[in-house]
């Protein structure tokens, strides 16, 4: 094949070339970019896009530069506000404990005092102070969680031994339902941890599956072993019998004192802490944390933990 025009194959090749250097150094900041800004999204505030030096075949990169900096600048005001709010919540929770446990005192004298008509009175005050202390001590719980980063202590914890320890609280908090507990077990699940914290998030999670569940219904924990790409996980489930969570909300109850208003009111307890400890406890452990709405009505949460698990045979199952 000829070309009336020698140069022609050259110029085309030149300029395919010239235009994949020019794509490539337009799209590589903005790759970094959406990478950070993504990051930011999942909750990593420390994300930042590392600013490029500017040169003369750096095409518009004073505007590439422009937007780095406005980004840099939006993450570490982010992270301050966050950092901020963290520590105030913290503080303060530390500065109600003391006239918290002044109180307690106050109303255990008052109860010897006390004429009996105001009995009932101060009972009742006494229950919203260790409401409010309990609510207290999760704050102080979360903000420990939230600035703990160290997993050097971690050490090889049973997911199925948490269970069992943790079912006869179940069982007790179950009879005022009523409500029947049942744990299934075809795995012996091991993952290096935190016994105190993966028993705080497992129970939170059991806790709040009896606290919705319809009366006369069970609530199921089930820890089953998966595979993801040669890799094996442990995955412990709880489904409830409930009204269900709306699929918009599903995503946010993890989040700190978020209700939401489907038969879930302060009249059913909690504070909405408990399942965010649960999600930094989790996420502590590599693991992940998600709530679905069940077809056959309730919602199950599910926690998800790398581990080493081995197949028990045949399944065992407690009833409560």
């Amino acid at each position: 094949m000829h070309f009336a025009f020698p140069q022609l194959p050259v110029a085309i090749a030149v300029g395919g070339l010239t235009t994949f250097v020019l794509v490539l150094l337009f799209s590589r900041p903005l790759v970094r970019l959406r990478k950070a800004a993504r990051e930011l999204a999942g909750g990593n505030l420390s994300a930042r896009v590392e600013e490029a030096p500017s040169g003369p075949l750096r095409p518009n990169s004073d505007e590439f530069q422009g937007l780095v900096h406005d980004f840099n600048h939006m993450a570490e005001r982010l992270e301050s506000l966050v950092g901020a709010q963290k520590l105030l919540l913290r503080d303060v929770s530390h500065e109600l404990r003391s006239p918290l446990a002044r109180l307690s005192v106050a109303l255990e004298l008052a109860h010897e005092d006390a004429a009996p008509e105001l009995g009932k009175h101060l009972s009742r005050i006494e229950r919203e102070a260790e409401r409010l202390n309990q609510l207290v001590g999760q704050l102080l719980t979360l903000s420990s969680m939230e600035a703990r980063e160290n997993t050097t202590g971690f050490k090889p914890i049973s997911l199925n031994e948490i269970c069992e320890q943790i079912l006869p609280d179940a069982e007790y908090e179950a009879q005022r339902r009523p409500c029947t507990v049942v744990l299934a077990q075809d795995s012996d699940c091991t993952i290096r941890g935190d016994w105190e914290l993966l028993y705080r998030a497992i129970e939170n999670v059991i806790r709040n599956a009896l606290r919705y569940t319809y009366p006369n219904t069970v609530v199921t924990i089930r820890i089953t072993e998966m595979s993801v790409e040669a890799k094996r996980f442990a995955k412990i489930e709880v489904d409830d019998c409930g009204p269900g969570i709306l699929d918009a909300e599903l995503e946010h109850i993890f989040r700190p004192f978020y209700r939401v208003d489907q038969a879930r009111s302060s009249s059913t307890g909690g504070f909405g802490v408990g399942l965010a400890i649960t999600e930094r406890a989790v996420r502590l452990h590599g693991g992940t944390l998600r709530a679905t709405n069940r077809l056959e009505g309730g919602t199950c949460i599910q926690m998800i933990f790398p581990t080493n698990c081995q197949a028990m045979k045949p399944p065992t199952i407690g009833t409560l």
